[in-house]
Parts: structure tokens; sequence; C-alpha cells
């Protein structure tokens, strides 16, 4: 293989006029943490709410939960990305249809939307296991304090909760990270559209998909340290701490 390494093509000026090569690759970074962790909070806050309501004693309430998460959680994100950016739009009325193809940036909130959701029904898979996984003493115990549902849930369940699922949240949180590749279907120039495109423009592609996958390396390790420290900061002594079964 008479392949020819060029190292420094990453300070050479891209052909579509947006700085070196390397600047290049730093806007898609931008594009993949802005998509990134836009949906993780949506899919985090949502997740949250269907996974408490599947743990419910109205079984209607918990039923719904159920189909919100078989459905979401059993179509592929590629085709849920189409979904919402070519069919979405032709099935609502025609005003807001229009509204939505031409909404500034479409394909960035199309994606936000298609990952909240994908992941959300994760999401609630892990807080229902973690609800779940608590002693009922707990459950009781707020009751008998004179506590809502409600409010066993907010003061009582909830915090235990997320303690004991937070590595599996940092998985999902890693995963909607390296999901966000998948946008570039619809349009987004995250990293991994902007690695194709320079490698397209340069013809190095080696170089361009190895600067992508330090990047993505970079991020998810600054990633996980977050989350290890907020594991041990958040960690209730003699019950959830480093190294317990939580891991």
């Amino acid at each position: 293989m008479n392949y020819k390494w060029n190292w420094g093509i990453f300070w050479e000026l891209s052909p579509d006029a947006s700085g070196t090569y390397f600047e290049t690759l730093l806007q898609g970074a931008k594009w993949t943490l802005a998509t990134g962790i836009t949906a993780w909070i949506a899919a985090l806050l949502l997740g949250a709410f269907i996974g408490t309501i599947r743990t419910m004693p109205v079984r209607w309430i918990a039923r719904l939960g159920d189909a919100y998460v078989e459905l979401f959680r059993n179509i592929p994100l590629l085709v849920q990305m189409f979904l919402w950016y070519f069919v979405v739009p032709e099935l609502l009325p025609a005003a807001a249809g229009t509204w939505m193809k031409q909404l500034p940036n479409s394909s960035f909130w199309t994606a936000v939307f298609a990952l909240s959701f994908f992941t959300s029904a994760r999401v609630a898979e892990q807080v229902k296991a973690g609800i779940q996984s608590l002693p009922r003493g707990q459950r009781m115990a707020g009751q008998a304090m004179g506590l809502t549902t409600a409010q066993t849930y907010r003061y009582v369940l909830l915090p235990m909760a997320f303690r004991i699922i937070l590595p599996p949240l940092t998985s999902e949180f890693l995963n909607i990270i390296k999901n966000t590749s998948v946008a570039l279907t619809i349009g987004l120039v995250e990293l991994t559209a902007r690695a194709r495109s320079m490698q397209e423009f340069s013809f190095q592609v080696f170089e361009a998909f190895t600067a992508a996958t330090i990047l993505y390396l970079v991020i998810n390790a600054v990633v996980v340290l977050g989350m290890r420290l907020l594991e041990r900061s958040v960690a209730v002594p003699g019950y959830v701490g480093q190294g317990t079964a939580a891991h």
C-alpha cells in the first residue's frame, strides 16, 4: 500500500473557507458537544419522569410508561432521525410543517429530538431499575412520615435511586455523545461529518479519522472523569460508595 502520510494536513487551509482542517474538526466537535449535551439534558429529565411513573401503583399510568419505552427503544436511532426530519413535517398542518422545515439549524434540533426520545427510553429503564432496587421499607417509611406519593418519590426514593444508577447513566451519556455521529445523515455537520469532509477534500483518510477518534476519546474521558467525581460527591457512606456493588 503506497499511502502518503501527511500529518501537516491539519494546518492547511480547508477549501470550505472555515479555517485550517484542525479548526474545521474543532468546529465539528463543538456541534457534537452542543447536540449531545442538549439531548442528554432533555433525555435525563424525560427519562426520569417516564421511569418514575412506571413504578407507580396506578396500573394504567405505568402501562403508558411501558408503551413509551417499548416504542422509542425498539425503533433504530437512524430510522427515528429520518422520521423526525423527513416524515413528521409532512404529517403536521401545513403552517407547522413549513415552520419546522425552515427552522434555523433544523438538522441540529431534529437530532436533539431524536436523540432525546431514543435515549430517554433507556434512561427510563435505568430509573425504574434503580427505584425497584431500593428496599420497600424506604417507601413505607416515607408514607409513615405523612409524605404524599409525590413527596416520597422526590425526597426519599429518587435521590437514592439516582445514586445507584449513576454508573449506567454515565454509559448512556457516553452513548448519546457517540450517537450524535448518526446526525450526519440528516445534514448536521458534527465531528464525524467534518472528518468525512476533510477526507474527501484532502484524501488523507487516516489522518482525518485518527484526529476525530482522538477528539471523541478526549470528550468521553472528560465525561467519565466528571461522572466519577459526581459519584464520589453524592455517595452515601455505608450505602452506595466507591467500589460498591453499584458498579
